[in-house]
Parts: C-alpha cells; structure tokens; sequence
C-alpha cells in the first residue's frame, strides 16, 4: 500500500469531518442540476474542430428525415482519427509536462449534473467556520478562503471542485516546509528529539533510527528519558529491531550526563548519526524546560555546532494547542523541523497547516500509525488531498 493510500485511509476523520460540510453547505443553496453551470474541463471545453465553431467552416449535410437516420454524434472525449503523414505534415506536438495539483485533481471533477451552489459572501463564511473548526487556526482559514475566492465569485462550484480548490491553496502553502530531515558531514550527526508528554518521541525515534540504517547510515540512540523506564525499553526494543545500539542509564541519572557520555561514544564509533531522546515535558513547567536547555548546553561543550538537528514531535490530535508547544520550544531547544504524529487518530489534522503557515518551520515526516512504514516524509500535495478526501488524477 502506498503512503498516500494509507495516509488518505487513516485521516478519515479530519477528511470526512470536511467533506460532510461541504455536502451541507452546497446542498443547502444548491444549483437545480438543470441550471448547472459547470467549472472549466480541458475535454469539455475543447475547440472540436480545427477551424474553431464558427458554422461556415462546418460541412453542410443535409439528411432526409424519411429516407435516412441522422448519424449519432460521437462523445466529446472521443479522439479524433489519425491522419496519415505526408511530407507536408507537421511534426507532432510534444508532450504536455504533467498537470499540477488542481488540473490532476480537477480530472476527476464531478459531471455538470452534481449540485452546485454560487460562490457568495455566506458560502465563504461557512467554508471559514468549516476550515478553523478543522484546526486550522482564524488566519490561515480567512488566506486559504480568500484565495480560493480570488476570480471564482459568482461562480457555481460542486463539492468536488471545492476539494480541488482547496487542496491547491493548501499544497501551496505547505510546499515551501516540506523538507527531508537533512545530512551533515558533521560526525556524529546529533539529532535531538523533544516534545510533551506523549507525543510520541520514542517511537518515532526507534522509526527514523530504522529507517537511516536501513539506507546504510550508522546509527547510535542515547535513552534520554531516564525518569520512564518503559521508554528506555521500548528503545530497546526498536534498537534490537533495527540493528541499531542504544545507551542507556539507570532512572533517574541525569539525562545531560548521558547525552555527554553518548557524544562520546557515538564519536569513538564513527557513527553517523547521534539520536538523543527526551524526556515528555509540558511547555508550561520552567523547571523541565530548564533541564532541556542543560542537554543542549552539555552537548555543545563536546560540539559547539550539537545538536545540528532538533525535531519537536507533536501530536496531531491536540489541535491548536500544538501551536503554542512550537512557540515555546522554539525558545528553549532552537527547534529546527517538526514531526507530526497520530494524523490517524484525530479530525483536527489542518492544524499542520496553521502550523506551516505561522512557523515557516519544515516539516520532515508525518506519522499515522504504529508500524515502521507509518511515518513517512512530508508531501504537501498528498497531505492536502488526504486532508480535503480528494483524489488525485496520477
């Protein structure tokens, strides 16, 4: 199963949450299916004759109602029949370069007979008040909506162009953070992993860990929650899965000591890869937050450059309040990329995109589940179709 077959499975809560209202909002001022007026199609909008549809450059046919029936019309989606090459013919186009996400999305746009409602002033409102209560925070609902509006008012849309729309704006927005976790020559490479209480640090350390070494990079992971011992061992667990040695400490030793002594290690074995994990701690308690900053302090005495990569992981489904864990974060650790998690488990996932929009921070991977193969690198155009439940034209 592709990523994003799983990711459009698995955010089945945040995309039916959206698509139930906009059935609700076109449905309830929706177009007679007569009176359709249906947005542009490459197929139906095409010019069907090379010398455009002016009538005197159609052939005349005349028919006798008796003596003969009128031919059938052929579809508009029929091709036309090839012509034989001569000398004289020009050579043939080249290819069209692959549509973007709007003309992919738009291929399976719903047929002139679906309900369609006039894009207003009130359809704007309510696909806000939809968009915010997905999460996705008052600002970047009102920029999302406004760009959608921009050209299309008193336009008659269907749900699926709808989902193409905002699919776009949302790809649009999150394209500029969609950033793998990037490599450095530095050995080791020291990748600190932050965030609250149960956002899933450990296991989506074990994964990454997994994943590195399955591309053939050396990877050391410190336990650095030593006040969980089912941390340490579930560390463990993933390290003996994937071929990877994990240090840990006895509960309680201080975690910047082992984050010292791990540097070491990790250097004296030429690893490339140093993945440090932390202790869950509220942005809210100075105290916990006091010790995180002691781990980067430690840290930068054995490598003024250390950590090169710190990676606050949050989980989705606890909506906006992930915005301020970034905010605080960013002050203590120097967040550099966020890892989303749990996208499976909620119907808040917009508040990626209110995160993106505000933070600017990258977003290397996204998670939906518990398997090693369900955290996967961030890609804005399956993200937002997953998110909208639009399908993407391959």
């Amino acid at each position: 199963m592709s990523f994003f077959k799983k990711l459009k499975d698995r955010m089945f809560k945040s995309s039916s949450r959206l698509e139930e209202g906009f059935e609700s909002i076109v449905e309830d001022d929706a177009a007679p299916q007569g009176d359709a007026v249906p947005g542009p199609d490459p197929v139906r909008d095409a010019d069907p004759s090379p010398a455009g549809s002016d009538p005197a450059h159609l052939p005349e046919t005349v028919h006798d109602p008796v003596a003969a029936p009128i031919p059938a019309v052929p579809p508009l989606d029929t091709p036309p029949a090839p012509v034989p090459a001569t000398a004289d013919t020009p050579p043939a186009p080249e290819p069209q370069a692959k549509p973007g996400l709007l003309g992919r999305i738009l291929g399976r746009a719903a047929p002139a007979t679906a309900p369609r409602r006039v894009l207003d002033d009130d359809m704007l409102e309510r696909l806000e008040e939809l968009l915010i209560a997905s999460d996705m925070g008052v600002d970047t609902a009102l920029r999302v909506t406004a760009n959608l509006a921009e050209g299309r008012m008193g336009r008659r849309l269907s749900v699926p162009e709808i989902k193409a729309l905002l699919a776009a704006e949302i790809a649009r927005i999150m394209e500029p953070v969609a950033r793998p976790l990037p490599i450095y020559p530095s050995k080791p490479q020291v990748v600190l992993v932050v965030g609250v209480n149960g956002s899933g640090k450990t296991t989506t350390i074990g994964k990454l860990a997994s994943q590195f070494n399955a591309a053939g990079k050396s990877v050391v992971i410190a336990a650095g929650d030593t006040f969980r011992a089912a941390a340490v061992e579930q560390l463990k667990v993933w390290g003996e899965r994937a071929g990877v040695p994990v240090m840990a400490a006895d509960q309680g030793t201080d975690p910047a000591s082992l984050a010292f002594e791990a540097h070491k290690r990790a250097e004296a074995d030429g690893a490339d890869l140093l993945m440090i994990d932390t202790a869950g701690r509220l942005q809210n308690r100075a105290d916990l937050m006091e010790e995180l900053a002691k781990i980067v302090r430690v840290l930068r005495k054995r490598d003024p450059d250390a950590p090169h990569n710190t990676l606050l992981v949050l989980d989705a489904t606890t909506g906006q309040n992930a915005v301020e864990q970034v905010k605080v974060f960013r002050q203590i650790a120097d967040v550099s990329g966020l890892v989303m998690t749990k996208l499976d488990g909620t119907a808040r996932g917009g508040v990626l995109v209110a995160l993106a929009d505000r933070f600017g921070l990258p977003i290397h991977a996204i998670g939906v589940g518990e398997q090693i193969d369900d955290l996967d690198a961030f890609d804005p155009e399956e993200f937002a179709a997953a998110l909208t439940g639009a399908e993407i034209d391959a």
